[in-house]
């Protein structure tokens, strides 16, 4: 059912959102005269690699310099790009992938191999689903380029602050995932473009009726600053990336 569900869903999705992917892809670009498309390799389930298309929201060969987690600041993002990013326009060409069927709708968020290649034992558990577009983590943090803001070294900030967060999210979600569970994130993510508040109350709701730690929904709340945490399944806090 999952898989009958992504393909009718991203082909309709593809297909109703032609009219703003096509204008979009039009201002990428004539602001460089190169592809509107990011063709980016990521893991996927039992650590396959495959491209994930992405609308890109970088000047071309951002990717070289070997910064993989960006901050809202980043001189590497484009003006159109500041754009795709704020209404995460990016994410709507991955329908792509989800059609063919490298990704599913829902499902933890794809990595770089470099970052997939540090997980735990426990974190490589992530590589055993499908990736998807949207997952828990995804709401949780829809404001990662916030988080990494002004941060001397994003990519280490991300493996502090986010990742041991995302890591355990994505977890959770591989231990409860049901084709009712894939409804209420896809509804949780669509209200999160309306209002975040309202989507991280929602899905604090889910977690709560699926019985999650108590200290996961705590920070599933966002109601704090984020601390230097430990990822599952290692004893210490990422001290270098």
């Amino acid at each position: 059912m999952k898989r009958l569900f992504d393909l009718l869903a991203s082909f309709f999705g593809l297909l109703v959102l032609s009219p703003i992917i096509i204008p979009v892809c039009f201002l990428v670009w004539i602001q460089d005269w190169h592809s509107p498309f990011y063709v980016a390799k990521r893991v996927g389930k039992n650590e396959n690699l495959f491209k994930m298309v992405k609308l890109r929201s970088m000047i071309v060969n951002a990717d070289k310099t070997g910064v993989d987690s960006t901050g809202n600041n980043d001189n590497r993002i484009t003006a159109v790009g500041r754009f795709i990013r704020k209404c995460k326009l990016d994410e709507i060409s991955q329908l792509w992938n989800v059609l063919i069927g490298d990704m599913s709708l829902v499902g933890p968020r794809p990595n770089v191999k470099r970052e997939t290649d540090l997980y735990s034992s426990e974190e490589k558990k992530l590589l055993t689903v499908k990736p998807g577009i949207t997952d828990f983590s995804s709401i949780v943090f829809s404001d990662e380029g916030d988080i990494l803001e002004g941060k001397e070294d994003p990519d280490l900030a991300y493996n502090q602050l986010i990742r041991p967060w995302k890591s355990r999210l994505g977890l959770f979600y591989i231990q409860h995932q049901s084709f009712l569970l894939d409804i209420q994130l896809i509804f949780i993510t669509i209200l999160a473009i309306v209002s975040r508040r309202r989507a991280l109350r929602s899905l604090n709701k889910v977690l709560e009726s699926r019985q999650a730690d108590s200290v996961l929904i705590d920070v599933a709340k966002r109601d704090y600053e984020l601390v230097p945490s430990v990822p599952p399944g290692m004893n210490a806090v990422i001290m270098e990336r």
